[in-house]
C-alpha cells in the first residue's frame, strides 16, 4: 500500500511503500538507520540485516544523502521518534544515488546556502518554515471567507503608483509606461464598492535599495478593503485576523515550531484585543526612552518601532500619524487635519510593522485637494477619483506583509528564510 509519511499514523502494523529521499543515515553493526523525508514529513526507517534480503541490505549501504528511493516496511509506534512512528524496512528500491550533494550536515555560510537555495529548501528547518507559511496562507483564506469577504485579484501591471512613490519597477507596456504593482489597494477600493468586503492576496514589488533583515524586493501582500467601515471597525478586523493566524499555527504546526526552536509561550500570549498608542504618545514615550533625535512629524525607523514594541508582549497599534508622513488617500482625524485615521501594527520581539492600514478619504472635494497637493495629474488616476464621485461611502482597509508575519511567528533572524526564493537587493539567483 502506497502512503506518505504524514499518513503512516493510519497504518500502524501494516506494510506501506513510501517514495522518499534520504536526509541522513547512520549504522550500528547489523542495523542501518535511514532518516527519510517525502515532503510531508520525516520518519526513521530501520533496516535490520537479519530481516531483509542481502540485496536490500547492500542497497541501503549504498544510499547517499538525498538519494531517492521507494522504501517498503511495517509501520510501528515509537514515542521516542520525533514523529511518533518508525518504519521497519522490509525492502527498498533505489531510484537514483545522489553524488556529491553540496549541502552537508556541517555548517555552511549564508551566501553559500543562498546560492543553493533550490537545495537548501530540503533541510528540515526550511521545510518547517515553509509549512508554517502555508498554514498562515490557509488560515488567511479561511478567516476572510468565514467573515464574508470575497477574494479579488488586482493587476500586477499598473499605469500608476498606489502611494505616489518612486520606488517602482518600470517597464514598457507596448508603447506606454507601466510599473510592477507595489500594492493592490487602489483597485481593492474599487472592488469594495462593488462587493462590500474584499481582499487580495498576491505579489508586490518595491524597488527600495534596502539591505535590512525586514525587506524583500518581491513579497506577498494580503490587502482587505471594507465598504461602510470606519477606522475602529477596521482595527477590530486586523487584531482578530492576526490572533487567528497565530492560533491556527499553534494548533496545526507544533512539529514545525519545535523543529525551528520557536518559543511557543510567546505566541500563546497573542490574543485580541491589542493595545493601542497614539503617535503623540509614542513620541513622548520615545523621548522618555532617550531618543532625543525624534521630533513630532518624523516617521519612525526600526529602532523606534522596536523600542515601542518591547514594552508589550503582544502586537501594538500605533495610531494617528502625521498627515505629511502618510499616503495621500488617508482620511484626516475629525477636527485635526494634521493627523490621519491610520495605524501601524507593530509585532513584538523586534519584528516591526506587519500591518499598515487606514480609513480612506471618501469626500470628493477633499480628494481633489489631495490630488493637487500630491500633483496627481496623470490621467491614470482619474478612475480612482471617480470612486468618490459615484456613491462614495466610508471605507477602510489594510495590508499585511506575509513574509514579515511569517518571520515574526517563526521567530526568524532574517526575512530571507520566509519565502521560497527571496529577491534581495543583490540577489535574483536562483
Amino acid at each position: 500500500m502506497k502512503a506518505t509519511i504524514s499518513e503512516v499514523k493510519n497504518y500502524v502494523g501494516a506494510e506501506v511503500t513510501i517514495g522518499a529521499w534520504l536526509a541522513n543515515k547512520r549504522s550500528s553493526g547489523k542495523i542501518q538507520f535511514l532518516e527519510l523525508r517525502d515532503g510531508t514529513g520525516y520518519i526513521q526507517g530501520v533496516v535490520l540485516k537479519n530481516e531483509v534480503s542481502e540485496e536490500s541490505w547492500e542497497k541501503a549501504k549504498e544510499l547517499t544523502q538525498e538519494s531517492s528511493l521507494y522504501v517498503t516496511g511495517t509501520v510501528r509506534e515509537d514515542k521516542r521518534a520525533p514523529s511518533g512512528f518508525e518504519l521497519t524496512v522490509t525492502s527498498l528500491e533505489v531510484i537514483q544515488i545522489a553524488q556529491d550533494y553540496p549541502i552537508t550536515p556541517k555548517d555552511h555560510g549564508v551566501e553559500f546556502l543562498m546560492d543553493h537555495r533550490h537545495l537548501w529548501l530540503r533541510s528540515s528547518r526550511q521545510h518547517a518554515i515553509l509549512r508554517i507559511r502555508d498554514e498562515i496562507i490557509k488560515a488567511t483564506y479561511d478567516f476572510f471567507h468565514d467573515n464574508g469577504f470575497t477574494k479579488v485579484d488586482p493587476p500586477i501591471l499598473t499605469g500608476s503608483s498606489a502611494e505616489g512613490t518612486t520606488d517602482l519597477f518600470h517597464t514598457k507596456y507596448f508603447d506606454r509606461d507601466a510599473y510592477l504593482s507595489q500594492s493592490g489597494q487602489l483597485y481593492m477600493e474599487a472592488a469594495a464598492m462593488a462587493l462590500g468586503k474584499v481582499y487580495s492576496f498576491g505579489p508586490a514589488f518595491r524597488a527600495e535599495k534596502s539591505k535590512t533583515r525586514r525587506h524583500l524586493i518581491e513579497f506577498w501582500m494580503i490587502e482587505p478593503e471594507m465598504a461602510f467601515c470606519d477606522h475602529e471597525e477596521s482595527l477590530n478586523v486586523q487584531e482578530n485576523y492576526v490572533a487567528y493566524l497565530v492560533e491556527e499555527v499553534l494548533k496545526n504546526c507544533q512539529t514545525e515550531l519545535k523543529t525551528i526552536g520557536r518559543d511557543t509561550s510567546k505566541l500563546e500570549k497573542i490574543k485580541a484585543p491589542f493595545p493601542r498608542m497614539t503617535y503623540d504618545d509614542a513620541i513622548e514615550f520615545l523621548k522618555s526612552e532617550g531618543f532625543d533625535d525624534i521630533e513630532w512629524g518624523d516617521d519612525f525607523g526600526s529602532p523606534h518601532e522596536t523600542a515601542i514594541a518591547e514594552h508589550f508582549d503582544v502586537p501594538v497599534f500605533v495610531t494617528e500619524y502625521p498627515t505629511k508622513v502618510k499616503a495621500f488617500y488617508m482620511k484626516p482625524v475629525p477636527g485635526r487635519d494634521e493627523v490621519v485615521l491610520c495605524a501601524d501594527l507593530l509585532a513584538p520581539e523586534g519584528y516591526g510593522e506587519i500591518i499598515g492600514g487606514s480609513q480612506r478619504i471618501d469626500d470628493l472635494e477633499l480628494m481633489k485637494e489631495r490630488y493637487e497637493q500630491f500633483h496627481l495629474t496623470d490621467p491614470s488616476y482619474k478612475w480612482y477619483l471617480e470612486l468618490r464621485q459615484y456613491g462614495s461611502v466610508p471605507h477602510s482597509g489594510f495590508g499585511l506583509g506575509l513574509e514579515r508575519a511569517v518571520a515574526w511567528i517563526c521567530g526568524l533572524d532574517h526575512i530571507r528564510e520566509t519565502i521560497p526564493f527571496p529577491r534581495l537587493l543583490n540577489r535574483i539567483y536562483p
